[in-house]
């Protein structure tokens, strides 16, 4: 039996002391590590690489960390947790909003980003794990003309792929687990993250404008997503 493969974790700082401790304890825990120490080696090694993860600094010295956050998202959908010093909310939801999947504030528990990679990882499990060429998971969700294949995490809207954040793919599977069903953020926080969530729970908001604008649903007049005012969001639609 051939061994797993290890995954690759993308660990950009412009402190190497910094990358350092985050090398040591991610190789501890069975992961290839690469290093970059500007937003240029970063978007590089993102695209050469291909990792599973990327560790991203907010504070690099060329450019914005949430520009290079970007700019990844122009090509890809890998795992992004950013890593940063900003404590204001406003900076946490504007980095949600540009597609990380989540983020730690310095100074950090380098064990704490550790478990928050292995989190991040296991919620985009599925579409890892899942043979290739193997068949559709057998409970794939059909609503009239939206199709969500859980094993290929895979989204089309009447035959066209849609593209979602692992957040937002998350987010939409937890909706409509239970069509009908009115969650409140705190619920899809929960659901959705896997372990206690600090910080501000209008992130679900930022990135329920973002899913209705994939799936072409409109909130003045919702289809798929609903908002319940005062309360959290349901599905509307019935499996088809």
């Amino acid at each position: 039996m051939s061994e797993p493969q290890r995954r690759t974790a993308l660990v950009v700082d412009d402190e190497p002391p910094i990358r350092s401790v985050l090398r040591a304890y991610l190789e501890a825990d069975a992961f290839e590590v690469v290093e970059a120490g500007t937003a240029a080696e970063a978007l590089d090694l993102a695209r050469s690489q291909s990792p599973d993860i990327v560790l991203l600094d907010v504070g690099l010295p060329d450019l914005d960390g949430l520009e290079v956050l970007r700019r990844i998202r122009e090509h890809s959908h890998m795992a992004v947790i950013l890593v940063t010093a900003r404590a204001e909310e406003t900076d946490t939801l504007v980095g949600l909003a540009a597609g990380a999947d989540d983020y730690v504030t310095k100074p950090f528990s380098p064990r704490e980003v550790v478990a928050r990679v292995r989190t991040v990882l296991r919620r985009s499990g599925a579409a890892l794990d899942a043979p290739d060429g193997s068949d559709p998971d057998p409970d794939v969700r059909r609503f009239a003309t939206l199709v969500i294949d859980p094993a290929r995490r895979e989204i089309t809207v009447s035959g066209t792929r849609v593209s979602l954040s692992t957040l937002e793919f998350d987010i939409l599977m937890a909706l409509t687990d239970a069509p009908g069903r009115v969650y409140t953020r705190a619920q899809l926080l929960e659901k959705v993250w896997g372990y206690d969530f600090y910080g501000d729970e209008r992130v679900v908001d930022v990135h329920i404008r973002s899913m209705r604008k994939a799936l072409g649903d409109r909130a003045t007049s919702p289809e798929l997503i609903g908002t319940v005012r005062g309360v959290g969001y349901r599905f509307l639609e019935q499996p088809a």
